[in-house]
């Protein structure tokens, strides 16, 4: 009863920190306004880029995370987490790795060329999905790697010795309950797609609808057809979401001992080359990144630090709160409410919290409390779909027994639920840090001059053509990112059970 009243209290103020920006901006629009034929162009493009986006990032993974899964070699967990690297970095900042490799000028169609084969084309649709795949694969991965490690090592030993196909009685089950979660949570990422449709896409042939919002904002300020769009688009994630939630089943093949069996099926060379490929569309951008940041680091100005330590402060507390928060609303119907973080465009919750604290105190005193939670709720979503399967698992399994043994609250999380969500628990404490880390879009709503946050500093040289200072900064953040995933991420995994 206790634990019930925790996970509706723990919904309720996920629900009322999203619905009340979004009315706050409704509110002072005057109402919704009917949607003209650019907007429907753009409703189109954005649910088509999605499917799309979504399937491949998807399709892919699942050779890739069946490799990681059955194959030990030196350097893999290394890899495991720097592979993670594209969907935790800033926007802008993969976004010229991308440039720098399937650019016009960049690394591949400098290797077509002389070949006299036809070059690469990254603007347009086909760079968005290019761009989101990028981004979403390493997400996809992890979540469908999870799937697989969560299979008890005895499973695999009986199906061995039974001869029996390991893929159709094990592996089959497990993706038909893990993939549509991750198909859902990338196709609502890719919804509110805006940095990457802006950069790589834009025009009428290729506008989503986060980038139509942001263009009411702009230049029309119309809140109306902005909160229109948003009610839209957060119709499109809930029902997506939804989906995902409904062919999402159970483990119901029992429990195991939590211990990994080493696999001998499958082809090891046809192994080796999904995670080369992987590695290598997922890596080169970034090594093309650190190869201009570490020339401009002896340009930046001392005010980066300062953003840096800004940064840092967001990402520490999004973990504590989104962790806070996530622990009881590790149900399904919590995971259904979570969705609206990433169902409604950010834009218009930066607004919308505008809106509501103007009147009160002067919003850019409050900057970093509501970045951080804005970053908690659109953390959520990635975050439950990590925990749920993991904590309803070690709940069937193993819940009745440590009652039995008169276990309760306190003690039967840490002895016997945590212990068994710990992997799981640091993966998504890591991506939480690292998505706060490198969040640009409320904190530009808010911020005052000298008080933003590092991609905020990143921008703003940028924007003075302080090039090689912006590449160094960059550097600086992409570091900084991946350091608090990785220290999250390898404390979870330490001594973990499973």
């Amino acid at each position: 009863m206790a634990r019930s009243a925790f996970s509706i209290s723990a919904a309720l103020i996920v629900a009322g920190l999203i619905i009340g920006p979004v009315t706050a901006v409704l509110w002072r629009g005057g109402g919704f306004t009917a949607l003209s034929a650019a907007d429907v162009s753009a409703l189109k493009f954005t649910i088509w880029q999605a499917f799309w986006s979504a399937l491949i990032s998807v399709v892919l993974a699942i050779p890739v995370a069946r490799a990681l899964a059955r194959r030990a070699f030196w350097g893999r967990s290394a890899l495991i987490s720097v592979m993670g690297a594209p969907f935790i970095l800033p926007v802008i900042v993969a976004i010229l790795g991308l440039l720098a490799v399937f650019g016009g000028n960049g690394m591949l169609n400098l290797l077509l060329s002389p070949l006299g084969l036809p070059r690469l084309e990254i603007y347009g649709a086909q760079g968005v999905i290019l761009a989101h795949v990028f981004f979403n694969l390493p997400l996809a991965v992890r979540l469908i790697l999870q799937g697989w490690l969560a299979v008890p090592s005895e499973r695999f030993r009986v199906a061995a010795s039974l001869g029996a196909p390991v893929f159709w009685l094990l592996e089959w089950p497990m993706l038909r309950r893990v993939v549509p979660g991750a198909f859902a949570v990338i196709f609502v990422i890719c919804l509110g797609s805006f940095a990457v449709a802006l950069t790589l896409g834009g025009g009428p042939r290729a506008t989503t609808v986060e980038l139509a919002i942001y263009q009411a904002f702009k230049f029309d300020f119309d809140l109306s057809k902005a909160a229109s769009l948003a009610v839209v688009q957060l119709c499109l994630g809930l029902g997506a979401g939804g989906l995902a939630l409904f062919l999402s089943r159970g483990d119901l093949l029992g429990a195991g001992f939590d211990r990994v069996v080493q696999r001998w099926d499958g082809s090891k060379v046809l192994d080796a080359v999904c995670i080369g490929f992987a590695a290598l569309f997922l890596l080169a951008p970034l090594v093309a990144v650190a190869i201009a940041g570490v020339t401009g680091l002896i340009d930046l100005p001392s005010s980066v630090w300062g953003a840096a330590v800004r940064s840092l402060m967001i990402a520490l507390g999004a973990i504590v709160l989104t962790m806070t928060l996530a622990l009881p609303l590790a149900t399904k119907a919590g995971e259904a409410a979570s969705l609206l973080g990433i169902s409604v465009s950010g834009l218009v919750l930066g607004t919308g919290l505008f809106l509501i604290v103007q009147p009160f105190v002067r919003p850019s005193s409050v900057a970093l409390p509501v970045t951080m939670v804005v970053n908690v709720l659109m953390a959520l979503p990635f975050v439950l779909r990590i925990l749920r399967p993991g904590i309803e698992a070690a709940r069937a399994d193993f819940g009745r027994l440590g009652q039995s043994l008169g276990l309760s609250g306190f003690a039967l999380w840490r002895i016997v639920y945590l212990p068994r969500v710990r992997r799981p628990m640091g993966f998504a404490a890591g991506l939480t840090g690292a998505l706060a880390m490198g969040d640009l879009g409320v904190i530009t709503l808010f911020s005052r001059p000298g008080e933003g946050t590092l991609p905020l500093m990143m921008y703003d040289l940028m924007g003075r053509y302080q090039m090689d200072a912006a590449y160094g900064a960059a550097l600086v953040l992409v570091v900084l990112s991946l350091g608090v995933f990785w220290v999250f991420d390898k404390g979870g995994r330490a001594h973990a059970v499973v």
